[in-house]
């Protein structure tokens, strides 16, 4: 028996030998934990500004009324596709067409007016020539002569005042026929309906302003309104290339080139904020005005070279950027490196690496590996 318990104290002893072997082993702070390794591969860079914007049609049109009365009929609907010229709404002309009738039958009233006035200036002149002749025969007198001539001076006189008067009848008439075409409403550009502010059937007031009845846009092109904060927008150039995609497809990217920045920001919860525009073409149809985009204002870009992330990078006092490259045999080397763009993630290598390379992804744990190796061989000697 107490053989047995002996032999069992051994086993027991032994098994705690190897626990704590393998606790110092593997869970010793002074155990080196291999440092991560990846190859060098090629890769595109760009170097971004981000926002967030929303899209409007570059082009469009409100159509308004110019006439006050009954909308007695509107023809499109939203979504709708028109031409230019093309019929869009009617409102109650009634009254308009009663002033163009009566303009109108004025007028002609004032030309007969002045066909009289006509006949009466030839008849006046025809007096005056008569006295003028018997007057170089002595057979009139001067008192006749002078009432002849200043009749046909008035007679003159009334007709060109009564010239006059029409002419700025027929002026009030085009201003009135002006005003009942004003009651039929056509497109002004193609395009699409892209909103409606009035039903059949309301009454429009113009005398004030003129209320708004529709709207209609060009779909083919779009504007993205990019709101950029103060701290990136002197970063940004009128040109450089931009890119969006609408949070609904974020695979997908439309591109096009910054042309403008609106001078006057505005403050959105105390940060300050500038818009930025740029258009988009949309022949495809699938962006919709008031998505929201994801933009991307691109600073510099290189496209199929070497970069590797940022964090393999190491710089020393001197300003000289390095990194470490593992060889085959698992020796690593210190290498001086020259640097491109970056995007905070990752770098393009210009100098000092080849691609297939295999690289140290944590520098400063191989500078403490190298460090202690140092110090280990110092103890050797």
């Amino acid at each position: 028996m107490r053989f047995g318990l002996r032999k069992g104290r051994i086993v027991l002893t032994l098994l705690l030998a190897a626990v704590a072997f393998f606790s110092w082993q593997y869970c010793s702070p002074e155990k080196e934990v291999a440092p991560a390794v990846m190859q060098v591969g090629r890769e595109d860079i760009e170097y971004l500004v981000t926002a967030i914007g929303s899209l409007e049609p570059r082009d469009y049109v409100d159509v308004g009324a110019q006439v006050s009365g009954q909308l007695t009929a509107l023809h499109v609907d939203v979504g709708d596709e028109v031409e230019k010229g093309q019929l869009l709404a009617e409102i109650d002309a009634d009254v308009q067409e009663a002033r163009v009738s009566a303009s109108r039958a004025q007028l002609k009233a004032l030309e007969a007016n002045l066909r009289e006035r006509q006949a009466e200036q030839e008849l006046a002149r025809l007096k005056w020539q008569r006295q003028q002749r018997l007057a170089k025969d002595n057979a009139t007198s001067d008192e006749a002569l002078q009432s002849a001539r200043a009749e046909m001076l008035i007679v003159n006189a009334q007709t060109e005042a009564l010239v006059a008067q029409i002419e700025q009848h027929k002026s009030s008439l085009q201003a009135d026929e002006a005003t009942l075409g004003y009651s039929r409403i056509y497109a002004p550009m193609s395009g699409t309906v892209v909103s409606l502010e009035a039903r059949r059937g309301q009454t429009l007031n113009a005398n004030q302003q003129a209320p708004q009845l529709l709207r209609i846009a060009d779909l083919s092109v779009m504007t993205v309104w990019t709101e950029v904060s103060e701290a990136d927008v002197s970063r940004l150039q009128l040109g450089m290339p931009v890119y969006f995609s609408p949070l609904g497809n974020t695979t997908q990217r439309w591109h096009g080139t910054l042309r403008q920045i609106l001078p006057t920001p505005e403050k959105v919860n105390n940060v300050i904020l500038y818009t930025a525009l740029f258009d988009v073409d949309n022949s495809s149809g699938e962006l919709m005005t008031k998505m929201t985009a994801q933009v991307f204002f691109v600073l510099a870009e290189a496209s199929n070279v070497l970069a590797i992330p940022m964090s393999a990078l190491s710089t020393n006092e001197g300003g000289v950027t390095t990194v470490y490259v593992r060889d085959d045999e698992g020796n690593v080397e210190e290498r001086v490196v020259q640097r491109g763009i970056d995007n905070r993630v990752k770098v393009e290598i210009k100098q000092g690496l080849a691609e297939g390379e295999s690289i140290l992804l944590q520098p400063s744990t191989a500078k403490a590996r190298s460090a202690k190796n140092t110090n280990s061989m110092a103890k050797v000697r």
